[in-house]
């Protein structure tokens, strides 16, 4: 069986945190009173948030996890070096 990091709860509560906010958004913008081209100026707007939310927090954890799996720490340096270091 994998093991998640997360429990099941808490995987729910980010998932339903993310719908709900991503509905209130569109409603809000749905029932703005403005012109067509704003509220579609804000729905690419928020599009774009969203996608490039995602993306950056992909590129960060597979930046972090590729470091730990080279072996260098979290400022950059061998894992070895820093342990040598903090010991002496």
């Amino acid at each position: 069986m994998k093991h998640r990091r997360n429990t099941p709860a808490f995987t729910f509560l980010a998932w339903a945190s993310f719908v709900l906010s991503f509905l209130a958004m569109f409603i809000g913008i749905y029932t703005l009173d403005a012109s067509l081209p704003v509220k579609g100026y804000y729905v690419v707007s928020a599009l774009f948030l969203t996608m490039s939310s995602f993306v950056l927090q992909k590129t960060i954890r597979d930046n972090q996890e590729d470091d730990r799996n080279a072996g260098v720490g979290l400022y950059g340096e061998p894992e070895e070096k820093r342990q040598k270091n903090t010991s002496s």
